[in-house]
Formats: C-alpha cells, sequence, structure tokens
C-alpha cells in the first residue's frame, strides 16, 4: 500500500509539473522580461512564442541547475538507495528549494499573505509556510519582471519619440512612426549585442 501510494504521489507530481516550472521557479521572471522586449521593440510575433517559451525553459534549467543537483544528491539519490525515507526525502528536497525562494522573494509580499490567511507572524524563516513563501514568490518575481520590463521600454521609446518628432517636423503626419523606428530598433539591438546583455543581467539577477 505504501508502495502504491508513492507511485501516485510521483504521478501526481509529474502531472503538475508544468504549474511548479511557473511558480518555483526563475521562469516567470525570464518569459515576463521576453515578452516586454518584443512589445518595445514593436516587432509583434517576431520571435514566435514558441522560441521564447523554448529558449525561457533551457534558461530556467541552467539556473536552477545547482539547487537540483543539491536536491538530487540529498534526497532523491539517497531515496533510490533506500538509505532515507519519503518524509525524509521531500524535507531533504524542501530545503534547498525554499532557499531559493527566500532569497528573491520580498518580506513585503510574504507579510501580505499572512496578513490575507491570518496565520501568525513567524520568528523565523522556518516557521514561514512553503504554502505561503511560493505566492510571495511569484508576486515579487511578477514585480521584478515588470521593473526590468520597464527598463527596456526606455530607449526603445526614446527612439520612437525622436523618430516621431522627425516625421512630424517633415509634414509626414501620415507615416506612421512604428514603420519608420522598427528597422532601427533592431539594428540597435544588433549593435549593442541585445541578446548576450539581457540573458546574462537575468542569469545574474539570480546568482
Amino acid at each position: 500500500m505504501a508502495v502504491a501510494l508513492e507511485i501516485m504521489a510521483l504521478l501526481t507530481v509529474l502531472s503538475l509539473a508544468p504549474s511548479i516550472v511557473l511558480t518555483v521557479t526563475s521562469f516567470t521572471r525570464i518569459i515576463i522580461v521576453f515578452h516586454f522586449l518584443r512589445q518595445a521593440m514593436g516587432t509583434q510575433q517576431m520571435p514566435p512564442n514558441q522560441v521564447l517559451a523554448g529558449l525561457a525553459i533551457f534558461m530556467t534549467v541552467v539556473i536552477m541547475m545547482p539547487m537540483g543537483k543539491q536536491i538530487n544528491d540529498t534526497a532523491l539519490q539517497p531515496y533510490l538507495k533506500e538509505e532515507i525515507g519519503y518524509s525524509d526525502a521531500l524535507h531533504k528536497a524542501e530545503s534547498p528549494l525554499r532557499s531559493f525562494l527566500f532569497k528573491h522573494t520580498r518580506e513585503k509580499d510574504l507579510s501580505v499573505f499572512f496578513s490575507i490567511t491570518g496565520l501568525e507572524r513567524p520568528k523565523t524563516k522556518e516557521d514561514v509556510p512553503t504554502m505561503v513563501l511560493v505566492p510571495a514568490y511569484m508576486i515579487s518575481e511578477l514585480k521584478t519582471g515588470f521593473q526590468i520590463g520597464f527598463l527596456i521600454y526606455i530607449p526603445f521609446l526614446i527612439l520612437d519619440m525622436v523618430v516621431a518628432s522627425i516625421l512630424l517636423s517633415m509634414g509626414m503626419m501620415m507615416l506612421p512612426p512604428v514603420m519608420v523606428s522598427l528597422p532601427f530598433k533592431v539594428l540597435l539591438f544588433v549593435m549593442v549585442d541585445g541578446w548576450n546583455l539581457i540573458i546574462g543581467s537575468l542569469v545574474n539577477s539570480f546568482v
């Protein structure tokens, strides 16, 4: 019976894997920044959603690899070798994950969820339930992603304003400024090696 319950729990975790990737990894911040970048450049569906999602997934794997290795060494492998029990393996696997979540979660967001749930204020990190920590982490990631997206928007917005002013001064009011500024945006992004800068900055923001 115990083995059957463990298999059922494993299948449940596998079925929830996409949700887990979205909620407790770096995927959320990365995909938000990518979509802000595409909107700022005004390239419509280029790069496609599949390309952005694929790149975000591989970046997530790279960023989360140290934590995954730690979980594998301290929880999964000892459990497979029957050195520890099921509950001990879950506890050991949860510890690195909570450390990662705490590192990127704002105290203000944690306070909001403690106010919503009416739980007693924690005295230490160990007193914070994981079910409260995860949504607080997601809100923190959304805020961080929007902040980075705003910074990405600024240079492209300035370029749009300059092009619009030039077209207006030339009397070309019927020509959409976006159509003229798009090649310059792409040129600017390529000249500064934008993908390298953005991906490097995103990875460093987690490291």
